[in-house]
């Protein structure tokens, strides 16, 4: 009971945080979204070292830093500078690695570049997710629709999973993941996305029901890739800032590959449709 109540107390916390995030104002968006991003980042860094790499801490979040401000100073301020900074960050990592004498220098390399395409890409993309149509309006409704949807999946998913899930989706990745919690988290996510297309009009009933079918296959997918990612050294948990919940890549991994292809999406609309 003691662990539930832990469990329970940690995500409304989370939540309660992130969508006020999301919903109040820009700077708070900003604030959340930059923490995360550097959070995951640090934690994938510190994930790395045991795949017998030396990842550069720093460097690495400085980049992911520069990365989230500089999507959102595009965005939100018109001011394209942070992206020089973020160019000369990227291009010091093999300098810095020259002297680091450190083993296995071009997988700590790799291993830096990664935590920015995998990490703090996704997270920095959220921005064009609250300003999708170059109006200087603050959208949130698209970013809270997606993150309602990840979490009606991944509950639809883990309940009717538990109640009726007997063929496996993936064993050799997630042995307890069932085509049957799979297809039950879909249904739910579609039904998510009709009911909240009739609250938000930013996008269309077509367009977010995409938006759900998105979430359900590219939500999915991360989850499994974020476990491929953990199994590969050895380790249940991506880290215990949540606690109950594990770390910042076990709560975010649908939204690490959703992201870029919502944002994708949101494009196609923007330059075709809007």
């Amino acid at each position: 009971m003691g662990n539930f109540i832990k469990r329970t107390l940690s995500a409304a916390i989370f939540a309660i945080v992130l969508i006020a995030g999301i919903t109040l104002h820009p700077i708070g968006f900003l604030a959340v979204f930059l923490g995360i991003t550097l959070l995951g980042t640090f934690e994938f860094y510190k994930l790395a070292k045991k795949a017998n790499s030396s990842p550069q801490f720093v460097t690495g979040m400085l980049a992911a830093g520069f990365l989230f401000l500089a999507c959102f100073a595009d965005l939100h301020l018109n001011i394209t500078s942070i992206f020089l900074l973020l160019v000369v960050t990227i291009v010091m990592l093999p300098i810095i690695e020259l002297y680091r004498k450190k083993e296995n220098p071009f997988a700590n390399i790799a291993f830096t570049l990664l935590g920015l395409l995998y990490v703090a890409l996704p997270f920095s993309l959220l921005n064009y997710m609250v300003f999708p149509f170059n109006d200087q309006q603050f959208h949130y409704e698209i970013i809270l629709g997606v993150f309602v949807m990840i979490w009606a999946n991944d509950t639809g998913a883990y309940l009717v999973g538990v109640n009726f899930g007997k063929h496996r989706l993936f064993e050799r990745i997630s042995p307890k993941k069932s085509w049957e919690g799979s297809i039950g988290g879909s249904i739910i996510t579609l039904v998510v996305a009709w009911l909240y297309s009739n609250y938000s009009d930013d996008l269309t009933q077509v367009q977010w029901l995409v938006t759900g079918v998105i979430v359900v296959v590219f939500g999915s997918i991360g989850d499994l890739v974020e476990s491929l990612f953990k199994r590969s050294i050895n380790i249940k948990d991506s880290g215990n800032i949540l606690p109950g919940h594990g770390g910042i890549l076990d709560r975010f991994d649908a939204i690490l590959l959703v992201s870029p292809m919502v944002f994708v999406f949101l494009q196609t609309i923007k330059e075709f449709f809007h």
